[in-house]
């Protein structure tokens, strides 16, 4: 032990007399765990985060991620407690969290379009949302995304809810569809229209973002985690909107990345004309960045619901400050 010790000293040294950097082992920083509720299961529309994961962006923030497909409310109430800072969520569920007493913010804007539709058989013609005053439309339950996203859709061209009616399916709209036990469902935009077409289904599409601006899926925090932690946000929008600036750059890429994460994509021609349909959804000038008048309408369409009993201020439900 003693010669390896004379040894060591005489190659400082060396190295000190040469001008050369003594070998020196870095020290690495353990990178926090956290926890992140997606709120859906494993997909191709997960990219950004999978590329942001596997090219060390949320590492360079001092994150290491484990992806938590539990459903979409329980993460809501997980980061409203405190017990986790971060949950990826639709946006009117920040809205009725709070309403709840619930400290929750929205800090990153992943979708800057509404990415829901209502679909049709093309033989019934239903091409606008006037056509669809008198059908039945299936949606998942009488709440959430598809639910508002309709609703909005109703708003915006003036068509009377009570013009329709409306049936809670289950998340059974593609075999509701087809069977003929409604006239149209609601879906996401990006997933069952891309499948229906690829078994040869020619359907009538109308796209709730065409008529109305609403703020859709993104980053969920709370106000203990922004008045106490900032970097970690700041870490994590940084990092997200680096893998959603890779994503859209090169989907290929972020493609072949997705499939590390992601189970049985067997069908990569199909997979990725999901992804290619996901990438104007998420286009933006300025990525993660929330438009004002998109709260204001989700607002709106939730009080006209009687989903929200009362408005809030919204200056307090999401911020941009996070946002690089």
């Amino acid at each position: 032990m003693r010669k390896l010790l004379l040894w060591a000293l005489a190659a400082l040294l060396a190295a000190a007399c040469t001008g050369a950097p003594a070998a020196v082992t870095p020290t690495a920083t353990p990178l926090r765990h956290i926890r992140l509720p997606m709120g859906y299961i494993p997909s191709v529309q997960y990219a950004p985060f999978y590329v942001a994961v596997e090219r060390g962006y949320f590492a360079a923030a001092g994150m290491e991620i484990e992806f938590d497909y539990s459903f979409e409310t329980d993460g809501v109430q997980l980061v409203g407690a405190g017990a986790l800072p971060f949950a990826i969520v639709s946006a009117e569920q920040v809205l009725l969290a709070r309403a709840q007493g619930l400290p929750v913010v929205y800090a990153f804007a992943w979708f800057q379009k509404f990415p829901v539709a209502v679909i049709s058989p093309a033989a019934l013609n239903i091409t606008t949302p006037a056509d669809l005053a008198g059908k039945r439309i299936g949606t998942p339950v009488l709440g959430g995304a598809n639910y508002v996203g309709l609703l909005a859709l109703l708003a915006a061209a003036g068509v009377p809810v009570e013009s329709v009616t409306i049936q809670a399916i289950g998340f059974n709209q593609v075999p509701a569809l087809t069977a003929g036990q409604v006239d149209a469902v609601v879906v996401y935009s990006n997933n069952e229209p891309i499948r229906l077409a690829a078994e040869g289904q020619a359907l009538n599409i109308i796209q709730v973002s065409d008529y109305a601006s609403l703020a859709a899926n993104g980053l969920l925090t709370n106000a203990d985690t922004l008045a106490n932690d900032p970097e970690l946000v700041r870490g994590f929008a940084t990092a997200l909107q680096r893998g959603l600036q890779d994503t859209l750059a090169d989907p290929a890429a972020a493609y072949t990345i997705t499939k590390q994460y992601v189970e049985g994509l067997t069908d990569d021609a199909l997979e990725q004309q999901v992804l290619a349909a996901t990438l104007p959804f998420w286009q933006s000038d300025r990525l993660g960045f929330s438009q004002p008048e998109a709260w204001e309408t989700m607002q709106a369409t939730l009080l006209a619901a009687g989903l929200l009993a009362a408005p809030q201020d919204l200056t307090q439900v999401y911020t941009n400050a996070f946002v690089p």
